[in-house]
């Protein structure tokens, strides 16, 4: 029980913080607006719960190296790679199932398929580094002691409820746009764009 509190909480902490980040990330640096940068219509980015439950096993992660630098070195870079694996099976996941392509690094250097590419892994690398050193020590603490406060694992099962309910509606949605239009690989922002035409022309032929 204690495990699945755990793992449960630092996947909705990550989620939400995936969120936020994102959206900044897209209102400031790429896309200059206001968004909700997400698949789901919640504000929460599973993708990000996942990689933060990387980072977490990876980083209290006992590997036997006797040699410290060497052993932080070695977390750090599977740290990095586990991040670019997570990136880009997800990435594949909706391309090949429902023809969406929730980021784009086609014009990046070195890019694999548009998924992936060095620039971003290099991110996360970074990313993984800031979380090794400065916020593992905070979040292990934090997690240890919602762990043993039970009284707070109602609102991480609420979270998870709800992400699962948005993430069900949201494949319904796009399994919908799938089978109304053709689609070779379309961009997450045209995605909303042709799902917001296609809710207006089921509302239309519902009120005639």
């Amino acid at each position: 029980m204690k495990y699945l509190v755990i793992i449960s909480t630092l996947f909705v902490i990550g989620s939400l913080l995936g969120w936020i980040i994102e959206l900044f990330f897209r209102r400031f640096i790429s896309q200059k607006k206001w968004m909700n940068p997400g698949f789901l219509t919640g504000p929460y980015l599973p993708i990000y719960g996942f990689g933060v439950l990387l980072l977490y096993g990876v980083s209290n992660l006992s590997l036997g190296i006797t040699n410290e630098v060497l052993d932080i070195i070695v977390h750090v870079v599977i740290i990095g790679f586990g991040m670019t694996i997570i990136e880009f099976i997800a990435g594949l996941i909706f391309i090949r199932c429902f023809k969406i392509r929730l980021w784009d690094y086609t014009n990046r250097k070195g890019n694999i398929m548009g998924i992936i590419c060095p620039m971003f892994s290099l991110i996360w690398l970074a990313v993984g580094s800031i979380y090794y050193f400065l916020l593992n020590p905070i979040l292990v603490q934090g997690i240890t002691w919602i762990s043993e406060n039970l009284i707070y694992t109602y609102f991480v099962g609420a979270v998870i409820g709800a992400m699962c309910v948005d993430f069900a509606y949201s494949i319904h949605l796009a399994s919908k746009l799938r089978d109304y239009k053709e689609l070779t690989s379309l961009r997450f922002e045209d995605f909303k764009k042709e799902l917001k035409i296609k809710i207006k022309n089921i509302i239309g032929k519902e009120n005639k």
